[in-house]
């Protein structure tokens, strides 16, 4: 096989364990958010990506919730693209908690007047800002180490089979 056919399936192999580390981890990480939310320890569901643009009150039932789920897998997707241009070539763990933590402020902080019937982040509970802001920084380290671990074993891979 010639070097450049062999790339091109590297590259598409990448992109597919990219993607699917990306829906597993939005489905996983959503799931972990709905958990925290019958528990009680976040006053909001999955369903909260919702708000903005589905009508009707069937967004708050469990409907709502578990559609919510496979919104955020779907959107992980995306977001583990994002991880994989900019930090891929770090393997260490703190650039996911950093990523975790901006995708936090930018759905809280940012993106909050979309959300008019949410309440402000300075208004939630101090459980349901905390129990949040883990579960996006846990989200963000398992989407970044996920994504850099398989970047760096695509390079040794590489390595070995350039020295051989």
């Amino acid at each position: 096989m010639d070097k450049k056919k062999q790339q091109s399936q590297e590259s598409a192999s990448f992109n597919s364990t990219t993607s699917m580390i990306g829906f597993i981890g939005g489905i996983f990480w959503g799931l972990i958010g709905y958990i925290a939310y019958l528990l009680n320890f976040i006053s909001f569901g999955p369903s909260f990506l919702l708000m903005p643009w589905a009508l009707g009150i069937w967004k708050y039932t469990e409907t709502g919730h578990w559609l919510g789920i496979l919104v955020i897998g779907i959107m992980s997707i995306g977001i583990a693209f994002i991880y994989r241009a900019l930090l891929a070539k770090v393997n260490k763990f703190w650039p996911g908690l950093v990523y975790g933590g901006i995708l936090w402020i930018l759905t809280f902080l940012l993106l909050y007047p979309l959300y008019e019937h949410a309440k402000n982040v300075v208004k939630l509970d101090l459980n349901s800002t905390i129990t949040s802001l883990s579960i996006y920084v846990l989200y963000g380290l398992f989407i970044g180490y996920s994504i850099s671990y398989e970047y760096h074993e695509q390079m040794l891979e590489n390595e070995q089979t350039i020295q051989e």
